[in-house]
């Protein structure tokens, strides 16, 4: 109950604008979005490699996860994509702004524990850089993504006025244990236990174009 008490108390970081999971209203979160995606309908057949090679091409060279992109476009996981992906996303969370709108952040729940056998848990064991390490660890960038695709065709057919640059806020990856209330440790503006990715909008709609089957033109080129 204490460490749930401190986990729903911290500070989610830059991209939701330091709200806490207790600041969020029950008309600015969807919880538990079951999705399905059709793949490979427009007729060409992804591959996990298209995948990587399109995240390589977006994603900047300071990018935490750029590595992780590039070992995929390198042909790490060699599999062609086709049928049905189903998942379901944790939470997404509407974040406000000045002018009425809002931005939506897809956020996860993570309960790995980050402490290395045989030593005592330190707030340091969730600091940004462990936390980019343990995403990579577990090709969490792979599910980031394809979530925010989910969210993208959501949005595209639920908001009129859909725009991927305006409306897509990134994504959230929450690490339970090391979210240790409003007092949480931070570094370079990045709560520690959450982990704050800034996914880029013409990913995600590129990457919806590749799974869907249609040629992309990053990669093409």
């Amino acid at each position: 109950i204490d460490g749930l008490r401190a986990a729903i108390g911290t500070p989610l970081g830059p991209l939701c604008e330091q709200l806490r999971l207790t600041d969020i209203d029950a008309g600015d979160r969807l919880n538990e979005i079951s999705f399905d995606l059709c793949l490979g309908e427009a007729g060409r057949i992804p591959t996990m490699t298209d995948i990587g090679r399109l995240m390589a091409t977006h994603l900047e060279p300071g990018d935490p996860l750029r590595g992780w992109a590039t070992d995929l476009a390198d042909g790490v996981i060699d599999m062609s994509l086709a049928g049905h992906l189903t998942g379901s996303i944790d939470l997404v969370i509407r974040i406000h702004d000045d002018q009425g709108g809002g931005r939506f952040v897809v956020a996860d729940y993570k309960t790995n524990a980050l402490t290395k056998y045989g030593h005592i848990a330190s707030p340091d064991d969730y600091r940004p850089p462990r936390l980019a390490e343990a995403m990579a660890d577990h090709d969490y960038p792979l599910q980031a993504v394809l979530y925010s695709v989910a969210l993208h065709r959501y949005l595209r057919w639920r908001l009129p006025d859909y725009v991927p640059a305006t409306h897509l806020g990134g994504v959230v990856y929450l690490f339970l244990r090391g979210m240790t209330g409003p007092e949480v440790a931070v570094s370079h503006g990045q709560p520690h236990g959450v982990f704050n990715w800034p996914v880029p909008p013409a990913l995600v709609s590129s990457l919806s174009d590749l799974l869907d089957g249609q040629p992309v033109a990053e990669l093409v080129s």
